[in-house]
């Protein structure tokens, strides 16, 4: 059996004896065994593993094995149940049957014939996990770019998207790291007119300047050592359709005056060619730098700011946004997965500094970890398990709330003092603004005074 997966198996009988020959039958490669006596400790163990499959006694202590057996598949449906019964009759067996029991066995039932049923019962759910998973995969590489989230700050960038998306002007999607600006991204593209057109990605952090310049604008054979053909650019790729430039904060000086004149006249030169090619493009832009703070330090043109801040979406951290938290956790971990609620509270209490792609990241590793198909406390990251520990002793905390304060003042700032827009910029009302300034004890001239 040591090819296969392993089945981790419940014995429920009150009969020790039957247990112990059980015990001994299950300990060996390919099985994970626990047994008890009656329905409650049963469900308790059913609450700390995910097992593939259970066998339960019909006459049980306390609660009868029907009994446990309806509420097993209330709380763990994805648990296989086999009913063993040394009195058996019509009724008792359909009853079993229509509770969701897999088989009914007659003791005494021979080991072996048990050890087929249980295997059989195993590989019915492993088929039907798999193919709620497959399911799930295809809905959603079938559906259009969906935005998890209910807080006010979320339907609010919903809002936007749904406006702004139909629209031909280029939008700058401003945020923290690891927010979600390429899904905002894949929104309004998806909601766009160019929707059936291409989505094309590039990431300025993430390629030296010479290679970006090729990259956007292409070049010609023989423009640089190592060009062996000619290569259209993604402006071209994009032609009719999206362009979304991600970390646009890190784009160097000589290209974005090459970028402004695309934006302008629609005409682009690539690497090595004096020929003018025209193309149609809707430009997306993101960045988690403050490019106002950028033009001032003369870093990012004034120009180019105003060609793609025609309208800009600024994204929420996770932090301020908790009450999404269990939305997003359920999304991500898909159809075939739970979650035990140590385990959820863990991520909820948790301050995300990585946001929604740090919890991406938690969930995906759990996922990796976890023995069965539930997700508890011990296959999360250790930096979770240890917060919760000492919830007091963050060595981040005094760091967020800098980070906080600076934040607030910065949309102050944007806002000229406007705290009804702020407060939405923020993704919180009024009254919690005020409550944070009163706390990081703000003054109305730190956001009057301009940056230097």
């Amino acid at each position: 059996m040591s090819h296969r997966e392993i089945i981790h198996l419940l014995i429920v009988d009150d009969d020790e004896e039957f247990r112990d020959l059980m015990a001994r039958r299950f300990s060996q490669p390919g099985y994970q065994l626990q047994t008890c006596g009656n329905a409650a400790e049963a469900l308790s163990l059913a609450r700390e593993h995910d097992f593939d499959v259970a066998v339960l006694d019909m006459v049980l202590p306390g609660k009868s094995g029907v009994e446990l057996l309806e509420k097993l598949k209330a709380e763990h449906p994805h648990c296989e149940a086999v009913m063993l019964t040394g009195q058996a009759t019509v009724e008792t067996a359909v009853r079993a049957m229509k509770l969701g029991a897999y088989d009914y066995l007659t003791k005494p039932v021979p080991f072996a014939e048990l050890e087929i049923v249980i295997e059989k019962a195993h590989e019915k759910r492993r088929l039907r996990l798999e193919n709620q998973q497959l399911k799930a995969w295809f809905q959603r590489s079938q559906s259009t770019v969906q935005m998890i989230g209910e807080t006010p700050a979320m339907r609010e960038i919903c809002r936007m998207i749904e406006r702004a998306g139909p629209s031909e002007k280029a939008i700058l999607i401003q945020g923290d790291s690891g927010t979600g600006k390429e899904l905002v991204a894949r929104a309004l593209h998806a909601c766009s007119p160019r929707a059936d057109r291409p989505l094309v990605v590039i990431n300025c952090a993430a390629l030296p300047e010479s290679l970006l310049e090729s990259e956007l604008f292409g070049h010609e054979k023989g423009a640089f050592t190592g060009a062996i053909a000619s290569k259209p650019g993604l402006f071209e790729v994009a032609d009719r359709g999206t362009l979304f430039i991600d970390e646009i904060g890190e784009m160097p000086g000589p290209l974005q005056a090459k970028l402004l004149r695309v934006l302008e006249d629609g005409t682009l030169r690539r690497l090595g060619s004096v020929k003018e090619r025209r193309v149609n493009v809707r430009l997306l832009a993101a960045t988690n730098r403050d490019l106002q703070q950028e033009i001032v330090a003369n870093r990012f043109r004034e120009d180019l700011y105003y060609r793609i801040n025609v309208m800009s979406l600024e994204l929420p951290p996770l932090r301020q946004r908790k009450e999404d938290i269990p939305l997003l956790v359920d999304h991500f971990l898909g159809e075939g997965w739970s979650i035990n609620e140590a385990a959820r509270k863990l991520l909820e209490n948790y301050f995300w500094p990585g946001n929604v792609r740090e919890l991406i990241n938690a969930i995906e590793r759990a996922k990796i970890m976890a023995d069965g198909y539930t997700i508890l406390p011990r296959d999360l990251p250790k930096q979770l398990r240890d917060r919760a520990k000492s919830p007091s002793l963050d060595p981040d905390a005094d760091d967020l709330a800098t980070l906080e304060r600076s934040k607030i003042v910065d949309i102050m700032r944007r806002h000229d003092g406007n705290k009804t827009h702020a407060a939405q910029t923020l993704g919180i009302d009024r009254r919690r603004l005020y409550r944070l300034l009163e706390k990081y004890r703000i003054r109305k001239d730190e956001w009057l005074q301009q940056p230097r």
